[in-house]
């Protein structure tokens, strides 16, 4: 019973560590995409406006997921899954622009943050996988 409290703790923790970097990369992603205007590349109606009401309930969603990573609440995995899936759909999204011929999101930090979203999407998944593997204490 310690022994599976204790690799609970640990798995719960690694979550948390990789939760928060692609949570921290899509967040940076944001800020940048505020930069290269990315509601012009999505045809968003409202332009800014509706950017940042995309926004608002996105990075809310995303914390929220962390706070139930931290607290091991019982939701903790689905908040993960989505947070992971925001990071690969990222890094698919904007190369699928750069395909396409698109030069927004051309600098170097700026392809490093999308890389990074799937980098740290992909751990995140790896996580998930492990801490689906460990008995619940």
């Amino acid at each position: 019973m310690f022994y599976n409290r204790v690799i609970l703790f640990i798995m719960k923790d690694a979550m948390a560590r990789s939760y928060f970097w692609t949570m921290l990369c899509l967040i940076l992603h944001q800020i940048d995409a505020a930069y290269w205007r990315e509601w012009e590349m999505f045809y968003l109606p409202g332009g800014v406006q509706g950017f940042l009401a995309f926004n608002l309930a996105a990075i809310a969603v995303v914390l929220a997921g962390y706070r139930q990573v931290l607290l091991a609440l019982p939701r903790a995995r689905l908040y993960a899954g989505i947070c992971g899936a925001l990071g690969v759909a990222t890094f698919v999204i904007h190369a699928g622009f750069a395909l396409a011929g698109l030069e927004q999101f051309h600098l170097p930090l700026s392809m490093a943050i999308i890389v990074l979203c799937l980098g740290c999407a992909l751990w995140l998944f790896n996580d998930l996988r492990l801490h689906r593997r460990r008995p619940v204490a």
